[in-house]
């Protein structure tokens, strides 16, 4: 049965709230109305006193599932314009060219991390600077410079190389080469001097001279044919032996010797190189760090293992000048930072290229048939003494 309720004035009162209460909130919602078609935001209208807080949380929830009034990021902050899909741009980290000498400590040495180290002139293989450049050191796969000159100079590149299971099992640095595969000597050298793969100094080794202990000899006798008298080779790749060793001045004369040949000048400033595998590709990349934060690196090859600890040796070429730096014996940091004081301080040091006479540009070469004698090197050009 439909409740009456009596005829009262309490009755008529609340009859009357009722209305208003309808009245304003028919109000607001023509305000709102209003307000969106005109392009304002209705977000500061009263809220009636008489909604409960039921009402009031359910609003609040819906008003965070949707967040109509909060500004959205893009519109409070501005962006910068950016190319699509691109991370934004890191910051340089080339160096620009130096002009003032490195800094000299007040004994007017440069401050070195290395127990080893010199720079060079590489056109005449003049020293410009040098730190206990005659003391034995182990060059780790710095070595790889001279494994990659004696393959260079061997010729045939294009010739395939068939993998052995003995090249397979060399550890630590590798390209995880299987016996049975087939790689050309040309394509072997990028992965020999950018990824450092042991396991391919080992099968470029026994390809040229028949047996790793047969090409360490023929390493130590061309090192001593360029000059690079203080130097020993048990291997091709630098792997820890005590009587594998050679020296600054010597890893100078060998590395000058590498930058004649323009195939290994030419992979060692690659930054990356597709490295391939039947239908399988794969990238490498250049580990030596100067070649994008030094302007002018020509290359060259880092090495480490915990004897020889940091080894890094680099060359630059600015204004028709370069120079080759070694260190050796080094910590993290100074692999780069000892390099580059030693390139910024030979570039300053190093005269200016002079034009050739006449007489000096026309005069004829030395015959390549004439072998060397010890201490004299190939490349026509005046060598360090012999160390004491």
């Amino acid at each position: 049965m439909e409740k009456s309720w009596p005829n009262s004035a309490a009755s008529r009162a609340w009859t009357r709230t009722g209305t208003q209460t309808r009245t304003r909130a028919l109000f607001r919602a023509l305000l709102c109305a209003l307000l969106l078609a005109i392009g304002l935001e209705p977000a500061n209208a009263v809220t009636p006193s008489s909604k409960s807080k039921t009402s009031t949380t359910k609003s609040s929830k819906s008003s965070k599932s949707t967040k109509p009034s909060k500004p959205s990021k893009s519109a409070s902050t501005p962006k910068k314009p950016a190319q699509p899909n691109a991370k934004p741009a890191p910051k340089p980290t080339t160096q620009p060219p130096s002009s003032e000498p490195a800094t000299l400590g007040e004994d007017g040495e440069l401050p070195l991390h290395a127990r080893g180290a010199i720079v060079v002139n590489g056109l005449d293989g003049t020293p410009l600077y040098e730190k206990n450049a005659d003391a034995a050191q182990f060059p780790a796969s710095t070595t790889k410079i001279l494994t990659a000159l004696l393959i260079i100079e061997s010729g045939d590149l294009d010739r395939e190389v068939e993998i052995d299971p003995e090249d397979s099992r060399v550890g630590e640095s590798s390209l995880d080469i299987k016996p049975g595969q087939r790689f050309s000597r040309r394509q072997m050298l990028y992965g020999l001097l950018l990824k450092s793969a042991n396991d391919v100094a080992h099968a470029l080794a026994r390809d040229n001279a028949g047996s790793v202990p047969a090409f360490a000899e023929r390493m130590t006798a061309r090192a001593r044919e360029l000059g690079a008298l203080s130097s020993h080779f048990m291997n091709p790749h630098g792997l820890h032996h005590p009587q594998h060793f050679t020296t600054p001045r010597d890893l100078a004369i060998i590395t000058r010797a590498a930058m004649q040949q323009p195939l290994f000048r030419q992979i060692v400033s690659t930054q990356k190189h597709v490295w391939t595998v039947g239908q399988t590709d794969r990238e490498l990349f250049n580990h030596n760090r100067l070649l994008t934060r030094f302007q002018g690196c020509t290359g060259v090859k880092t090495g480490y293992t915990i004897p020889a600890q940091q080894v890094l040796v680099s060359a630059a070429l600015r204004d028709g000048r370069e120079v080759i730096s070694v260190v050796m014996h080094t910590n993290k940091p100074g692999i780069w930072d000892d390099s580059t004081a030693l390139l910024n301080l030979g570039l300053t040091r190093t005269p200016p290229p002079s034009i050739p006479t006449f007489e000096e540009a026309s005069a004829p070469a030395a015959s390549p048939a004439t072998p060397p004698t010890p201490g004299t090197s190939l490349l026509r050009s005046p060598l360090p003494p012999e160390p004491r």
